[in-house]
């Protein structure tokens, strides 16, 4: 059955969460629930991707997410860091994190690649075109599904040249990053090309934009997102996803379950 990851964003202002879990202590307790309500892995951010975010000092950002990756690693949980940052990659790992997700694949810092190849953990490839703060001015593609995948290909064969072994690659086609609204669509409906690169695959719809846009009226509501990012999760394991990223553990792992039983 396709592993969840829940989100826990040790940030002031990721989209959806923003500021709720700064502190700490509170960090944990809500990473203690997501593993409660079923989550596989807990993926820990300390710096918002969100459309529109300003980039996080390295110093800052490890204050903020190795307390709660210590915590929570010693309780024998699987913990990934969601960084761009090969210093706070390598600092998580020795805190405890498994795996390093890092949605520019190793464009931010040009010594993430190495960071990750010596820490020995699990590398999560984002597809991505540059910062949040100007990625949707880089949206032009011919084929989503097969540009985002020839891109991917690129970014393996970066890791593999740095040391990084193929049984330690994830791949995120990167669903809202530098991708307008019916792109997205478009990449999930090709998912084919991301599975057939031959690596576990990630996907992340968790509460974006654009499904508030499929929704229209009150789509903008959590409870909806929410809906929404289940039922676009479901589809995403029934395409082949090895894992889903997600704010909501409990609805997706309703979900998924419904779908199993559906297939047998």
């Amino acid at each position: 059955m396709t592993d969840i990851w829940g989100i826990v964003n040790v940030t002031t202002d990721s989209f959806s969460d923003g500021g709720r879990y700064i502190d700490p202590e509170r960090a944990v307790a809500h990473g203690l629930a997501l593993q409660d309500a079923g989550a596989d892995v807990l993926d820990i951010g300390g710096e918002s991707t969100r459309p529109g975010a300003e980039r996080v000092d390295p110093a800052v950002e490890e204050q903020r997410v190795l307390p709660v990756i210590q915590a929570l690693a010693a309780r024998g949980i699987v913990v990934s860091i969601d960084t761009l940052n090969a210093s706070t990659a390598a600092a998580a790992v020795r805190a405890g994190a498994r795996i390093v997700n890092d949605v520019s694949g190793g464009l931010a810092d040009p010594g993430m690649l190495a960071a990750v190849a010596a820490s020995g953990a699990d590398y999560a490839i984002g597809h991505w075109r540059g910062p949040s703060s100007d990625m949707y001015a880089r949206a032009e593609y011919l084929r989503p599904s097969r540009d985002v995948a020839g891109e991917l290909r690129k970014r393996v064969a970066e890791a593999a040249g740095a040391g990084i072994a193929p049984s330690r690659i994830i791949l995120d086609p990167g669903i809202g990053f530098a991708k307008a609204g019916s792109q997205n669509w478009d990449v999930l409906r090709g998912l084919d090309d991301i599975v057939g690169l031959g690596h576990r695959v990630l996907i992340g719809t968790s509460r974006k934009r654009f499904l508030a846009e499929t929704l229209g009226d009150d789509g903008a509501s959590e409870e909806r997102r929410d809906l929404a990012t289940a039922v676009t999760s479901a589809l995403a394991a029934r395409a082949g996803a090895w894992a889903v990223r997600v704010h909501n553990v409990a609805a997706t792992r309703d979900a998924l379950a419904i779908a199993h039983a559906w297939e047998g």
